[in-house]
């Protein structure tokens, strides 16, 4: 038995995925997907004009897809050319079916008209991100080539904190986007206490969801 614990806009999350986040353990799509969601409809809904979360499962869609015409028809409902701000979370799995061994984050900045990537381990998942940000650019309403950047990031000190990386610093990205108007990660704020940290926090706000 895997009873739901929390029904949360497109989130469904089960007692097993609790279990990742309670640690120490990698975070699955589901996860990762509702942190998404739960920045979108709440934590950051003031900004729900400017800024778009991708999903785990469409970013995965999108780096696999291989009809241009069916990625139009897919991505044309997120309305990603009005966006100041697109984040990814990117799997280093080559398939559409949910799996992988790491994840980063790929955000692209319309002011900059460029793509970044933040990976904990040190540009590991950079083949994945680059695919991504190819297929996406023809979508983004820029016209141009976009950069692609590797940006420093913090380090994981672990197999298994990646998720908790891109969670974190998707979000830090996004306090700055509100408080200056655009992405740029404050530097020595996301440490291996804070991640251990974060992850209590989601735990406590998932029981306190679950509960309303």
């Amino acid at each position: 038995m895997d009873p739901v614990v929390l029904s949360y806009q497109d989130s469904l999350l089960r007692r097993s995925d609790l279990t990742l986040l309670e640690g120490p353990h990698w975070l699955n799509d589901q996860v990762i997907g509702f942190a998404f969601e739960y920045f979108s409809a709440e934590r950051f809904r003031d900004l729900k004009e400017s800024i778009a979360f991708i999903s785990p499962e469409v970013t995965q869609f999108i780096k696999c897809a291989s009809c241009p015409d069916e990625l139009a028809l897919f991505l044309e409902p997120l309305a990603l050319s009005s966006r100041r701000c697109v984040f990814l979370a990117v799997n280093d799995n080559s398939s559409q079916t949910a799996g992988g061994t790491h994840w980063s984050l790929l955000l692209y900045h319309r002011g900059a008209d460029l793509f970044a990537h933040y990976d904990s381990q040190s540009g590991s998942n950079s083949l994945h991100a680059r695919r991504i940000a190819h297929t996406l650019e023809p979508f983004m309403g820029s016209g141009r080539k976009a950069a692609f950047v590797e940006e420093r990031c913090p380090s994981q000190q672990n197999s298994y904190d990646c998720g908790m990386y891109v969670v974190c610093v998707c979000e830090a990205l996004c306090e700055r986007v509100r408080l200056e108007g655009g992405p740029r990660l404050p530097a020595n704020t996301i440490t291996p206490g804070f991640i251990t940290q974060k992850r209590a926090e989601w735990c406590r706000l998932i029981q306190s969801l679950a509960f309303h």
